[in-house]
C-alpha cells in the first residue's frame, strides 16, 4: 500500500515537472516582458504608475500560447473601449461598487455590438473595472493608460519574437514524447501479455491507450505554438520544415494510438479465449513498437524517420506468418491491426497513404474478409470531427 502511494505521488511529481518545462520559457517571456513594459512606461515615458503596460504584457503572453498575435491587436482594442467607458462613465457617476457594475456592463454591450470577440469584450470589462478601482479618473480621461497597453503588447511580442523564441520543434516534440510513448509501452506490454498468456498486462496497457487520448490532447493543443513561433520569430525560421513534419504525423499518431487500443481490447478477448498467439505475432508488435521509437526519436531530430520502414515493414511480414499458421477470430483481428498501425506509421515517414497500404499489401500480402477490423466504424468522422480517411479503421 504504501508503495503503491509512493509511487503515484512520484508519478505525480513528474508529471508537473513535465508540465512546467512544457512552459518554461512562456514563464520567462512573461516575467521579461512584465518588467521590461513597466521600465519603458515609468522611465522613458514618464508614467509614475504604468499599471497597464506589465498587465497588457502578460495577457499577450498568457501560459495557453498560440494565437499571441490575434491576442495583441484584441488586447488593445479591448483595452481601448474599457477605458474609454470605464473613464467617461466613473467621472460622471463617481465610484462604488454599483458602479464597477454598471462600468464593466456597459464596456461589454459596447464591444458586443460593435461585433467584437469574446477576448475583447473580456478586455474591456477587465480594463473598465481597473480603470474604476485602481486609479478612479478626476480630471478627464487619461490617454496614458491606453499608451501603457501598447507599450506592453508591443514589448510582449519584441521578446516572444527577438529575445526569448521558443524553439517550436522542442516544445511540440515534448508533447509528442508521450503520445508516442503511450503507443511503444501499450504495443510492448501487450506483447509481453501475449507471450507471457497473462492478461493482466494487457489489461494495464488497454488502460493505458485509453488515457493516452489526453496526451494526443495535448499534442494538438501545442501545435499552435509552434506554429506562431515558427512565423513571427527570424531566428526559428529554419525549424519550420522540422515543424511541418509534426503537424503532417500528427493525425496518423493519432489513428495509430487508436489502432493501438483496439488492437489491445482485442487480444484480451484472445487471451480469455485461449486462442493461439504464435511467437511471430509477438515479434510482430515488439517490431511495431520499435518503428514507433524510430519515428519519435527522428522526429525529435528533425529529420523524415525513413528508418522506421523497415522495422514496420518486418513487423507486418511476421504478423502475416503468425495468421498463415492458424489463428482464432480475435487473433486475426490482431493482425488486421497491426496492418493498419503499420500504415499509420508509415505515414508519418512522409508516404501518401495510398502507398502506405501498398507498402503493407507488399510486406503482408493482399489480406482476405479475415482480417477486417470489427471494433472501429468504417468511414464517419473522427473524434475531432474530420473525416476518416479509407483502411484508417484497421482493413488495410
Amino acid at each position: 500500500m504504501i508503495t503503491r502511494r509512493v509511487g503515484r505521488v512520484r508519478g505525480a511529481l513528474v508529471e508537473r515537472w513535465r508540465q512546467l518545462r512544457a512552459v518554461e520559457v512562456v514563464v520567462a517571456q512573461s516575467a521579461v516582458s512584465a518588467a521590461l513594459a513597466w521600465f519603458l512606461a515609468a522611465e522613458l515615458i514618464g508614467n509614475p504608475q504604468p499599471v497597464f503596460a506589465p498587465i497588457a504584457a502578460m495577457v499577450t503572453l498568457g501560459i495557453s500560447a498560440g494565437q499571441r498575435l490575434r491576442r495583441a491587436v484584441e488586447l488593445v482594442l479591448g483595452v481601448t473601449a474599457g477605458i474609454a467607458v470605464g473613464d467617461g462613465l466613473i467621472y460622471v457617476i463617481g465610484t462604488g461598487s454599483w458602479q464597477i457594475g454598471v462600468g464593466a456592463a456597459l464596456a461589454m454591450t459596447v464591444t458586443i455590438l460593435a461585433g467584437g470577440s469574446a477576448g475583447i469584450v473580456s478586455q474591456a470589462a477587465t480594463s473598465s473595472v481597473l480603470v474604476a478601482t485602481l486609479r478612479p479618473p478626476t480630471e478627464g480621461i487619461y490617454f496614458t493608460r491606453l499608451v501603457d497597453a501598447l507599450i506592453g503588447g508591443a514589448v510582449a511580442l519584441a521578446v516572444m519574437a527577438l529575445l526569448l523564441p521558443v524553439n517550436p520543434v522542442t516544445v511540440v516534440s515534448r508533447v509528442a514524447r508521450p503520445a508516442l510513448n503511450v503507443l511503444v509501452e501499450g504495443l510492448t506490454v501487450t506483447a509481453r501479455g501475449l507471450a507471457e498468456r497473462d492478461q493482466d498486462p494487457v489489461q494495464e496497457a488497454l488502460a493505458a491507450l485509453t488515457r493516452g487520448e489526453e496526451k494526443l490532447d495535448e499534442f494538438y493543443e501545442v501545435l499552435p505554438q509552434g506554429r506562431e513561433a515558427a512565423t513571427i520569430a527570424p531566428l526559428r525560421w529554419r525549424s519550420r520544415a522540422a515543424l511541418q513534419q509534426y503537424v503532417k504525423a500528427a493525425e496518423y499518431i493519432e489513428r495509430a494510438v487508436r489502432n493501438a487500443r483496439v488492437l489491445t481490447r482485442r487480444a484480451v478477448t484472445l487471451l480469455r479465449d485461449d486462442e493461439p498467439a504464435p511467437k511471430e505475432l509477438v515479434a510482430s508488435l515488439c517490431g511495431l513498437a520499435e518503428a514507433a521509437k524510430v519515428v519519435q526519436r527522428d522526429l525529435r531530430r528533425g529529420s523524415m524517420p525513413k528508418g522506421a520502414v523497415e522495422l514496420v515493414c518486418r513487423a507486418v511480414e511476421q504478423a502475416s506468418a503468425a495468421y498463415r499458421q492458424g489463428l482464432g477470430f480475435s487473433g486475426s483481428v490482431v493482425v488486421a491491426q497491426v496492418r493498419a498501425i503499420a500504415t499509420d506509421l508509415l505515414g508519418t515517414t512522409g508516404l501518401p497513404h495510398d502507398e502506405a497500404e501498398q507498402e503493407v499489401r507488399r510486406a503482408g500480402g493482399t489480406p482476405g474478409d479475415s482480417f477486417e477490423a470489427v471494433d472501429e466504424p468504417r468511414g464517419g468522422v473522427d473524434r475531432r470531427g474530420r473525416p476518416r480517411r479509407p483502411g484508417g479503421d484497421g482493413t488495410s
